[in-house]
């Protein structure tokens, strides 16, 4: 039971929805974006979540869009994970959503509402990062489409009264080959100890991360020792591990020692399926 009373709202458009938040704000209380709904029930449940009001953007056009339009695949960020694996648009993408939670619960959770998790995993924000997708945003003087990297920093940075409307991701990335390896402390189901999503583009391997650190990330440096040929594979990944030691978290989910030891395995493993040379 959620112990204290708010307002809800669903307006129809996006400027609509910028202008409630305003006005939500400006009368001094708090107001979230609304989607799937879970983290906001689940968090507020336990007194770890306060809103005043909460502003659904379900009823967005934009939001539901989930298409091949020309040479681009448009996903609105109101669109469930469930009919992002079904569709099949964006097999990479497909692959590692219908990892996160059950079947039941992803029937709720939205492709936004996982970018903008409270939990540091939002593993499904991996193969975006790993195909340079866009985002659009929609703002107080009207929308903007902008590259999701320069907006994402461990998490999405946004601006007071914006929000995601939609990820856009060049159509020519299904192609590409890729690979996707979850760890789980018991079943299959659950957040990762580690979680690694990786493709080859241009011969060159691309790999971001969830559950090794306190935040989801991309990184070019690991990608420049993963793509060193003057290295055996073995050597690419102690290297990879040792780069990042410092931060990689001890935790619930797995020790630090435990985490090295499945991010060693996974990284090795993706080497054997992409067909990385020694």
């Amino acid at each position: 039971m959620i112990a204290f009373d708010f307002k809800y709202f669903k307006p129809a458009t996006a400027e609509e929805t910028c202008e409630t938040w305003n006005e939500v704000q400006r009368q001094g209380e708090k107001p979230m974006i609304f989607s799937g709904g879970t983290e906001i029930i689940t968090f507020a449940r336990v007194n770890k979540l306060y809103t005043d009001a909460v502003i659904d953007i379900k009823g967005i056009k934009e939001c539901n869009v989930l298409e091949l339009q020309e040479n681009e695949i448009v996903i609105g960020a109101a669109v469930s994970l469930n009919k992002i694996t079904d569709s099949k648009l964006f097999p990479l993408l497909g692959d590692t959503v219908k990892q996160i939670a059950d079947r039941t619960s992803r029937n709720k959770i939205t492709i936004g509402g996982n970018i903008n998790s409270q939990l540091i995993y939002k593993e499904g924000v991996l193969p975006l990062l790993l195909v340079d997708a866009k985002v659009k945003l929609a703002k107080k003087k009207g929308e903007e489409v902008v590259p999701l990297q320069s907006i994402f920093d461990k998490e999405l940075k946004m601006g007071p009264g914006e929000m995601l409307l939609q990820v856009i991701i060049n159509a020519s990335a299904v192609d590409l080959p890729y690979a996707n390896i979850k760890r789980t402390k018991f079943s299959k189901v659950g957040y990762p100890v580690v979680s690694v999503a990786a493709l080859v583009k241009d011969n060159q391997t691309r790999v971001a991360f969830s559950g090794v650190c306190s935040y989801p990330f991309r990184s070019h440096e690991v990608e420049t020792i993963l793509n060193d040929s003057k290295l055996t594979i073995s050597e690419r990944v102690e290297k990879v591990i040792g780069h990042l030691s410092s931060e990689i978290i001890d935790d619930l989910q797995g020790t630090k020692g435990y985490r090295i030891f499945v991010l060693r395995n996974i990284l090795l493993d993706i080497a054997e399926e992409l067909g990385m040379a020694e």
